[in-house]
Formats: C-alpha cells, sequence, structure tokens
C-alpha cells in the first residue's frame, strides 16, 4: 500500500489500444490512482513533449518527474517498485535500457531485451516467486501476450467491412476526434484496417477464418491456468493475467468479444478478472 499521493501517474493513451489496456488493468487492479489523457491518434499533438512516438507513455512523479515507455516496461518497472520500495523510480527504470534494433520491414525501433523481468533481490523474489517456475510462466506467458495474442486483435475486429465499420464507431466514440475528422476517420479508417488487417492475417500466417487462431489461443491460454487455480497467479492474478485480461479487452462489444465468449473457454476466467479488477 502506498502513502497517499506518493506516486503521481499520467497515462498518455489511445483507449482501444491493446497496449494501453494492459497498462490501465494492472494499474487499476494495485489501486493506483491515475489521470488520463486521452491522445489524438492523427496529430498526436499531446505527445509532442515526446520523442518517443507511440503510446502508452506514461508520467510518473515519486519525488521527480520522469518518463516511462513500452506497456510492458511500464508494468515491470512500477511493480518493480510497488515490491521493493528499496530503489527509487528513477535508478528502477535505468534498469531498462533501450536498445536499438531493426525489424524484417528494414525500420529501427527500440527494444527493451529485460521488459519482463522484476528487478528485485533474492528475498523479494522469493516472496513474489515462491519458486523459480513461477517466475518463468509468468514472463512466457506475458511475452506470448504481446508477440502473438496483440497480433490476432486487428484481423478479427476488421475482420469484414461490416465490422471493421463497428469496431471504427467504437474506436472514434471512444477516442479523442473532432466531429469531421472523426468522420473521416470512420469511414477512410474502415476500409484502411479491413485492408491492413489482410496484410497483417499474412504476415502472421492466419488461417483464412481468422477467428479459429483467436479460438486456438484462447482456449490455449485457459489450458495453461488449468482447472485447478482461479487465475494462473493461484488465488490472485499475476502480471500474464494482467496482460491477457487487458488484451481480450478492447473486443469488448464488438463481434469478434461475443464469438470468443461462445466458441471458447474463456469465459469464467475473464468474469473473475473482471471481478477481482473492480475490487
Amino acid at each position: 500500500q502506498l502513502p497517499p499521493g506518493s506516486l503521481q501517474l499520467t497515462l498518455y493513451q489511445y483507449k482501444t489500444c491493446p497496449f494501453c489496456s494492459k497498462v490501465r488493468a494492472f494499474l487499476d487492479y494495485h489501486g493506483l490512482p491515475y489521470e488520463i489523457v486521452e491522445v489524438n491518434p492523427i496529430m498526436r499533438k499531446e505527445i509532442k513533449f515526446s520523442s518517443y512516438r507511440k503510446v502508452p507513455i506514461l508520467l510518473a512523479n515519486a519525488g521527480s518527474p520522469l518518463q516511462l515507455n513500452d506497456s510492458s516496461v511500464i508494468i515491470s518497472a512500477i511493480k518493480t517498485y510497488l515490491v521493493s520500495r528499496r530503489n527509487s523510480l528513477e535508478e528502477i527504470v535505468s534498469f531498462y535500457p533501450p536498445v536499438k534494433a531493426v525489424t524484417e520491414q528494414g525500420k529501427e525501433v527500440l527494444e527493451y531485451e529485460n521488459k519482463y523481468w522484476l528487478m528485485l533481490d533474492e528475498k523479494e523474489t522469493k516472496r513474489v516467486y515462491p519458486v523459480q517456475e513461477v517466475r518463468v510462466e509468468e514472463m512466457k506467458w506475458r511475452k506470448w501476450a504481446d508477440d502473438w495474442l496483440v497480433h490476432l486483435i486487428s484481423p478479427n475486429v476488421y475482420r469484414t467491412p461490416k465490422e471493421a465499420l463497428a469496431s471504427f464507431d467504437y474506436i472514434v466514440r471512444e477516442g479523442k476526434f473532432g466531429t469531421l475528422e472523426g468522420l473521416f476517420a470512420k469511414y477512410v479508417g474502415a476500409v484502411a484496417m479491413f485492408f491492413v488487417s489482410k496484410r497483417l492475417k499474412k504476415r502472421h500466417q492466419l488461417r483464412d477464418d481468422v477467428r479459429e487462431d483467436l479460438y486456438e489461443a484462447v482456449n490455449q491460454w485457459v489450458k495453461a491456468v488449468g482447472k485447478n487455480r482461479l487465475f494462473m497467479g493461484g488465488n490472485q492474478p499475476n502480471l500474464a493475467d494482467l496482460a491477457v485480461y487487458g488484451v481480450l479487452r478492447v473486443m469488448e462489444g464488438l463481434e469478434a468479444f461475443d464469438d470468443m465468449m461462445v466458441h471458447t473457454n474463456i469465459q469464467p476466467w475473464y468474469q473473475r478478472m473482471e471481478e477481482v479488477i473492480e475490487k
């Protein structure tokens, strides 16, 4: 439990972004108050202060202002801070140095190679992860959420022109758009993303019916949690539970989400996650 006002947080986000949703799920579960700045996805003037041009960005003030980038780095750094309290947040963030890398498409990006690690000493590690396998499992499934699950979202929510339009209707309604900008984004964006989703489908070697890949991934997660645990973390969610829930939550209200609930075994776990985060 943090003393009131000891950690001031501002999250720069798109509400419908799965990576932003992961961070919100983490902050909500840990009862950390934060302000939200909804970023206009076209102009992005809200983050013009930053050389890092993606969301989420978390501005954190625990004595001195600090910018945290990348959803998994944000989660690992803040969790380390909550558990250890030995180091300043500034020092903890320095344990996650960005490394320049080049993608398959030849684009230069920043990677954080150790972003799934919590920077804890031996005693703290034992407290959070009683056995080594627990830590390995959590890191494996956090990485899976970033490297695989998140790539199934766009091909599924933009699967057909009708679904693409419904998705953009939701994006415009929940996002920060002017009236004309919203209309333009809704119709032009829906058409563009319908075709982009086809490219993503090919890039990630998905099946003709991308729902099958979504169902398989979700059931794979449910199987990994197993029948004898409420969550992968046991009686309470761990960081993998929060990551998977955060990614899947962005489909709520869309056809892909309803189909997933009907055709997979995710519902009991998903409802438990909703309840525990609400508490």
